[in-house]
């Protein structure tokens, strides 16, 4: 006896038989009971999910002589029996990709002229309709909108969105639905039944998988597996024969990575590369796993798995072990992998290196160099530095403006308050004088690439410009300290920080601007533009009163200046700041490398 394929052999042949589709063949048995029949329908959809059956089933209802009360053909009358042993000359068979050229479609232009000779119509079914030419369509075109009243058109296609919108807006369009992995199951279940094939229920969920939603791929999958296991279907027999890796090895590595053994992991990974799986594959399917786990946590979006009963049972008790977060992270690193896994030099290394990372989502973190943690308080970190920074620099800065004790004697220097030695003086002495050992260690915030706008959580935080503030006076009333360009430059950085909001744009671009001390306590503004200026000398009285509070000097005077075209400077990028910190200060190319950084 001739053998004959699953797919042909159970390929339905009435519209009750139709698996996964049952609002669809619902609506032609509907019509086809009614009587009101479209003259062109356009079947679309994926592959293998019954689109041409379907249009052979209802081009036989539709000529049955006694159709049943259901809307199906009775297989009694002529049209039927012509039908079934395929000699009917009512239901003509086109298969586009072959016939796609308009002598083609003339030539069945032609036979639509002719009138059934038995039945009440001629049903044209063009499969994979789209593979027709343009030239093609637009000859079909005038046929299609008014063809006979004896003629209907049945097209067929996977692949909607090449048909012309001309040809689509003739036609009612039926959009068939994928095969659910269920459907799947329960279809290979009948036909093993009839084919006396014993079987497990995990190794058709299997089959039901790999079919990936097609019902014709599904019934060719099970042949292939009942040859090889001989009328006994087992799981462990169907991945060896079908090449997919086990699931059992995603729910080891996700229970594994939640205990932070990577090297049992790395292990697992060794044993399935040497069983021939691409790594890239392994982490498709983990990344899967995991996102079946993540959607298991919650009873709502537990039907979203595609999965037979048992294992949603198994995602199920898995996703009470792990957390959402893990779920989050994992997606996202092995999401990350799969898109680098193609350009990568090193796959194996890849995909080890994120798993290891995997495996470390729910460690805590170590402040160990060796514990192989890449660095979580890198911000922590810069933090320190910065205190430490700031607090060598503010002692250096009370060591060389603190004014000296004992008066000088020098001719010719004025002492304005009358106590003590000129500021200016004193400033100028230490500068000359040789740098101290703690001067040359002293780590500076600058040599660290960093500006003072990262210091505004120091004391001054909470502080404002306010306008017609008199400041803190001193016991005789006036304020008439010296202050050096160091002191003017952070004052103003810290002022332009402290700026209320509405005032956010004038103060980012004052960040920009270098007040220059002109002649002490004269103080020179230059600014790009008129604009600019516009805008400070709006606000002059509120910046000028905070620049006196804070440096302790009520003699200070600002004059804003529109800088030469000489004097502007070029905007440099972060990156050519970067290079530019790091040209002047190798320490911040060395920091970069310790820390694995890169530039955002």
């Amino acid at each position: 006896m001739e053998y004959i394929v699953s797919a042909r052999k159970y390929r339905p042949m009435s519209f009750d038989t139709v698996v996964g589709q049952l609002a669809l063949t619902t609506t032609l048995k509907n019509a086809v009971k009614s009587g009101k029949l479209a003259h062109a329908y356009l079947f679309c959809g994926p592959r293998g999910v019954g689109k041409t059956t379907c249009a052979r089933i209802f081009a036989k209802a539709i000529n049955c002589q006694n159709p049943t009360a259901d809307g199906e053909a009775c297989n009694e009358c002529e049209s039927c029996q012509s039908f079934n042993e395929q000699r009917s000359l009512n239901i003509f068979e086109l298969d586009a990709a072959s016939n796609n050229s308009v002598e083609h479609i003339k030539t069945l232009m032609e036979q639509t002229r002719i009138p059934p000779q038995v039945g009440k119509y001629k049903v044209f079914i063009i499969d994979e309709v789209h593979m027709l030419s343009t030239a093609a369509f637009n000859a079909f075109l005038k046929t299609l909108e008014e063809p006979p009243a004896h003629v209907i058109f049945i097209l067929a296609t996977t692949e909607k969105h090449k048909i012309l919108p001309t040809i689509l807006s003739r036609c009612q369009i039926y959009d068939f639905e994928r095969m659910t992995v269920q459907n799947t199951i329960d279809h290979l279940k009948h036909v093993a039944q009839k084919e006396g094939i014993t079987f497990e229920d995990e190794a058709l969920a299997v089959i039901a998988e790999k079919a990936d939603g097609g019902m014709r791929d599904a019934l060719s999958i099970f042949d292939q597996a009942a040859s090889f296991c001989q009328g006994n279907i087992t799981y462990q027999k169907v991945i060896e024969d079908l090449n997919v890796l086990d699931t059992d090895n995603y729910f080891q590595i996700v229970d594994l990575a939640t205990q932070n053994k990577v090297g049992d992991i790395m292990v697992l990974l060794n044993n399935v590369l040497n069983n021939g799986f691409d790594g890239g594959l392994l982490i498709q399917g983990l990344a899967k796993h995991v996102r079946n786990v993540l959607m298991a946590k919650d009873p709502q979006t537990l039907p979203l798995l595609e999965v037979s009963e048992q294992a949603k049972q198994r995602y199920a008790e898995q996703a009470q072990k792990v957390n959402t977060h893990f779920c989050y992270e994992a997606l996202k690193l092995m999401n990350q992998c799969d898109i680098n896994y193609r350009q990568s030099s090193n796959k194996r290394l890849l995909v080890e290196l994120t798993l290891i990372e995997v495996a470390q989502i729910t460690q805590a973190a170590e402040d160990s160099p060796a514990s192989g943690r890449k660095p979580r308080r890198l911000k922590s970190l810069f933090k320190n530095l910065i205190q430490q920074a700031q607090t060598k620099q503010a002692v250096q800065q009370v060591a060389a403006a603190a004014p000296k004790i004992e008066r000088t004697s020098k001719p010719g220097i004025a002492n304005p308050v009358g106590t003590a030695t000129q500021p200016t003086a004193t400033v100028q002495a230490n500068a000359a004088a040789p740098a101290s050992p703690i001067k040359k260690s002293s780590l500076k915030a600058a040599s660290l690439g960093l500006s003072w706008s990262n210091l505004r959580q120091q004391n001054n935080k909470k502080m404002q410009i306010l306008p017609g503030t008199s400041g803190i006076d001193d016991k005789n009333g006036s304020r008439h300290e010296a202050f050096s360009q160091d002191m003017l430059e952070l004052q103003w950085l810290s002022m332009c920080n402290r700026m209320p909001q509405k005032y956010s744009g004038i103060a980012a671009r004052m960040k920009n601007m270098s007040p220059k001390i002109l002649e002490m306590p004269q103080v020179e503004v230059v600014v790009p533009n008129e604009i600019a200026k516009d805008e400070m000398e709006a606000i002059k009285g509120n910046i000028l009163s905070t620049l006196k509070i804070y440096l302790h000097n009520d003699d200070i005077t600002m004059s804003l200046r529109v800088a030469e075209q000489k004097e502007r400077e070029k905007i440099l990028t972060r990156k050519e700041q970067f290079e530019l910190m790091s040209e002047k200060n190798p320490a911040i190319e060395r920091l970069r490398k310790m820390f694995d950084l890169q530039l955002a």
